[in-house]
């Protein structure tokens, strides 16, 4: 029976792992070394800004592992969605990291990038040809929010990436990927059924998220033609049938119904069975191939610029009238902005009050104040940095000197925690393409560029 072992370091690069989980994972002799190297789950900012939400030096050190790993066990080691979010300047980075380690270590290889950057041109012809198609309630994609965003990238399947393994690549790091894609690309090379070959890739996805107790590290996926084994190396953790079955729920509007480049994993009839106190055999997953072959779009805009304070009181009287106070301080706002020259249209804030309702806003069930003291982070945007920080500076000041009813204390309202208080945060991006893109060819827009390390 065709069997294929395969290891995942983490659920992010740059989020460690245990060491010695990778020894004893590479001493059951996986086929492939890899990890997922971004996420759309820290938001916008990273795909605009072209930068990681993970530290080059975490980077380098859960890479540099992997790639000793992989050299000296002959096998290849693939990262999806590299430097956080997948775009050009995320790939390049990832590279130059590769290449660092490379002399460093005195390595050499054969190294793949495959790019997700489709071009523009290409896109607004894809829209004319009503081969785009929206996601998420977002309208129909048109020329103009093309030509506004900051990055597009579109979202690798498995063809691509088995294709650099055609190519002789024993490293691989890919644009933006789908989560599962790196895995059910080796898996399908091997001759592994689709539905088995997909399933094994959303255990990987993450690392050892399937296993207990939670914590960034390894896990290790054993296929066969019919099923599949998740077993975490690490000693201290366990894989059990509900815990994989409560990852198999991860970040998929269905429960049962997994969309991916090519068709639609359905994972009704799935079964968990222990196999060991420790490992969990998985079966029962069907594959149901997409009349069209579709990629998911993902775009970013500028939508101004951001500055915030963070600031607290445990004043009793104060909080027993907080909701009227922040009314009264909208207005100063407004209106002290106005004064030197900033109308309301310029700019919008946010106060986010924590000990109240900072987490859910307006869906929280149980307003009602019931600690004995609050947080605050007060957001402003604006179309300038200038404005966003001159507007935040008022409501900061407002907000800390302001008088209210029965007041005692006669200094500030509010303790700061940073001095300088006020933080400029730049440009602040919004998603403003999560649509589909129909392919004829898989590969057609993820170049693949080879270098030997």
């Amino acid at each position: 029976m065709t069997e294929l072992r395969m290891l995942s370091t983490s659920g992010i690069l740059g989020y460690g792992y245990a060491e010695e989980s990778l020894r004893i994972g590479m001493a059951r002799e996986p086929h492939v070394i890899g990890a997922d190297g971004g996420s759309t789950d820290p938001g916008p900012h990273y795909l605009g800004a072209g930068t990681s939400f993970t530290s080059r030096l975490s980077v380098k050190r859960d890479l540099k592992l992997m790639l000793l790993a992989a050299m000296a066990a002959r096998i290849p080691c693939i990262i999806g969605t590299a430097g956080g979010a997948g775009g050009e300047p995320h790939l390049q980075a990832t590279a130059e990291l590769v290449r660092e380690i490379a002399r460093e270590e005195k390595l050499s290889f054969r190294m793949a990038l495959i790019h997700a950057e489709p071009e523009r041109a290409m896109l607004r012809e894809a829209v004319s040809a009503g081969r785009v198609k929206a996601l998420a309630k977002l309208p129909p994609l048109d020329a103009a929010t093309i030509d506004r965003a900051e990055r597009i990238v579109a979202m690798m399947g498995p063809e691509p990436i088995a294709k650099a393994l055609d190519g002789g690549a024993q490293v691989i790091l890919c644009g933006r990927s789908s989560d599962p894609a790196q895995w059910a690309a080796v898996a399908l090379r091997h001759g592994i059924p689709p539905a088995v070959g997909w399933y094994a890739g959303k255990m990987l996805e993450c690392g050892a998220e399937p296993a207990v107790p939670k914590e960034p590290d390894c896990l290790l996926v054993t296929l066969r033609e019919d099923h599949l084994v998740c077993e975490p190396p690490n000693p201290i953790r366990r894989c059990t049938p509900l815990s994989v079955a409560n990852f198999a729920l991860h970040e998929n509007a269905s429960p049962i119904h997994h969309t991916e480049p090519g068709g639609m994993l359905d994972t009704s009839d799935v079964t968990f069975e222990p196999v060991s106190d420790r490992a969990v055999k998985v079966s029962g997953m069907r594959w149901v191939p997409a009349a069209q072959y579709t990629v998911k779009l993902e775009g970013v805009e500028r939508d101004g610029y951001r500055a915030i304070t963070l600031c607290g009181t445990r004043d009793p009287v104060l909080i027993g009238q907080i909701d009227e106070y922040l009314a009264t301080h909208r207005a100063k706002v407004a209106a002290k902005a106005a004064a030197f020259g900033v109308p309301p249209t310029a700019w919008r804030m946010a106060v986010r009050v924590y000990g109240k309702d900072g987490v859910m806003a307006g869906w929280e069930p149980t307003p009602a104040v019931t600690g004995h003291e609050l947080g605050f982070v007060i957001e402003v945007v604006a179309e300038t940095q200038d404005v966003a920080d001159a507007v935040l500076a008022m409501a900061r000041t407002s907000l800390l000197h302001a008088d209210f009813p029965g007041r005692l204390c006669k200094e500030g309202n509010m303790a700061f925690p940073f001095s300088p208080s006020d933080i400029a945060l730049g440009p602040l991006y919004r998603f403003s393409i999560f649509h589909t893109l129909a392919l004829e060819d898989p590969c057609a827009i993820f170049p693949i560029e080879y270098e030997s390390v």
